[in-house]
């Protein structure tokens, strides 16, 4: 993976006498001190970098806390300061990068470390059954603690006037989703704010990381959001792999890309075709449902599972491609292509679908860049985003994808977004397929030392998942964290459906499709 840009900030920090220690990696990791913490952002934000992650760390009775930064083409940064002994505190980076302000409030409730200078600090993960003073990431805390249901509820902000309305929806939904509460505040069917309240689906997955060997951890990082679980493995194999310094086998490499971009299309084809059926087109909606049911049933003929999961594993891959499985793979990729293709030239053409969803729901190019979304949400808004690129991992280093970029931001931009990454991924795994190398497919996994760790960029079909490692005794894992996209993508949606009607709020919600298991972890 690229991580130039830590010797960049390196010199920054040198230039702006903000002591610091260099820690060669891989990955390399810059310490700063804990008063300097907030410093260190505030030069990222005036050079340009994306605050990619921050989150926080215990090793005995230490507190740590982390922070990763990117700049395009220039890779990742890390920094990480350790708190002062019997100081549980750190200043927040939420006055510098919005995208910091949930994970603060993350960090908050699972550790009750305070990022102070934090303008919200309501729970965000926590429950309203959650005990006062639960802090389930602390190492005293078991994973087997069962505590007394609480009562309580959540302070939404409100309507502060009588002109208007509020519209609680959900967390119960009347489809087959994820539970998440939204509450809009209204006047007539116009939306003026939209507040959302997450963590209903919280499975405890970085706690369940702890003391798990690699292998375990692996498959339980592919159940992270089950629709990205080639994403979420690989990412987790990749942070895996290089904190244990075990070079993957370049043939697993490709096959663990054409499987990716498989599933990129999958669901790309997916959303396109629930996209239309929420404008009422369901000729869209049964192709599209048509040729993604195609795609997973080739998964589960020849992997064993529809959705792809298992098929990557620490140090390569589990599967192989015969000769007779890249026929069938590149036979359906083309086809499915050529079909998408014709579908998009008959969206083009049909009018009443083309009304409802130009100037729906537009996030203007600043507010993403501000907000810090990622994947095919900030490419919709000129943001040249993509870790494919940025971090050049294999084989992209080898085979750099053609991203696709458009202005506008809305509803639009996001349909034609995904209409051309599909387009690139049919590309993508038909060169991968024709230049896949011999070779094995799987390298054991040396044992890391007590104490490295690993960071991975992935570019899922979301967008950039990133997952840090860091390894204790035996090989086990010590604490996992992962950044789904959804982490920051949520916050755009709330800024979208601003003075939009009501009934285009699914539409509106679908077009971005953030993941409720992927955030709340």
């Amino acid at each position: 993976m690229n991580f130039n840009l830590s010797n960049t900030l390196a010199d920054w920090l040198t230039e702006r006498t903000i002591p610091f220690k260099y820690l060669p990696g891989p990955p390399p990791c810059l310490w700063v001190s804990v008063n300097d913490w907030a410093s260190v952002a505030n030069l990222a934000k005036q050079e340009g970098l994306r605050l990619v992650a921050e989150w926080a760390s215990q090793q005995n009775e230490s507190f740590f806390i982390h922070s990763s930064y990117a700049l395009p083409k220039q890779g990742y940064a890390l920094v990480f300061a350790r708190l002062d002994s019997g100081n549980e505190s750190f200043p927040s980076l939420a006055p510098h990068y919005i995208a910091a302000v949930r994970m603060e409030r993350a960090i908050h409730d699972l550790y009750q470390i305070v990022p102070e200078g934090h303008p919200d600090l309501r729970p965000w993960i926590k429950g309203e059954s959650w005990p006062e003073q639960a802090s389930p990431l602390r190492k005293d805390f078991s994973l087997k603690t069962i505590w007394a249901k609480q009562t309580g509820s959540y302070p939404f902000t409100g309507m502060k006037e009588s002109v208007g309305h509020e519209i609680p929806v959900g967390p119960i939904h009347a489809g087959i989703i994820e539970p998440g509460h939204f509450r809009f505040c209204a006047v007539g069917e116009t939306i003026l704010t939209l507040e959302e309240r997450l963590g209903y689906v919280h499975k405890g997955i970085e706690k369940h990381m702890e003391s798990r060997d690699v292998d375990s951890a692996a498959r339980l990082a592919g159940k992270i959001s089950g629709d990205a679980t080639v994403a979420h493995t690989w990412a987790f194999c990749m942070a895996a792999e290089q904190a244990s310094e075990t070079k993957v086998p370049l043939r697993a490499d490709y096959i663990r890309a054409i499987l990716c971009e498989r599933e990129r299309m999958a669901n790309h084809i997916g959303d396109i075709g629930a996209m239309c059926n929420d404008v009422a087109w369901s000729f869209m909606q049964m192709q599209c449902q048509r040729l993604r049911e195609d795609l997973a049933r080739l998964h589960g003929n020849l992997f064993g599972h529809r959705l792809l999961m298992d098929c990557l594993v620490p140090g390569g891959v589990a599967c192989d491609l015969d000769d007779e499985k890249k026929k069938l793979i590149r036979e359906q990729t083309h086809a499915i292509g050529k079909e998408m293709s014709e579908l998009f030239q008959i969206y083009e053409d049909h009018i009443s679908t083309r009304e409802r969803v130009i100037g729906s729901g537009s996030l203007a190019t600043r507010d993403a860049q501000d907000l810090g979304v990622v994947g095919f949400i900030g490419r919709s808004c000129e943001q040249n985003l993509d870790a494919r690129c940025d971090a050049a991992y294999s084989p992209y280093d080898r085979h750099l994808p053609h991203i696709k970029v458009c202005r506008g931001g809305d509803v639009s931009a996001r349909l034609w977004i995904r209409f051309e990454e599909i387009q690139v991924s049919v590309g993508l795994i038909t060169t991968l397929l024709e230049e896949l190398p011999s070779g094995q497919i799987l390298e054991n996994l040396r044992t890391p030392a007590d104490g490295r760790w690993g960071f991975a960029a992935v570019e899922s079909w979301r967008g950039e998942i990133v997952t840090w490692l860091r390894f204790g005794p035996e090989g086990q894992i010590n604490r996992c964290y992962v950044r789904d996209p959804s982490m920051v993508n949520w916050l755009g949606l709330e800024l979208v459906v601003r003075d939009i009607p009501v009934p285009d709020f699914p539409l509106n919600n679908k077009s971005f499709n953030c993941s409720y298991s992927g955030h709340d972890l």
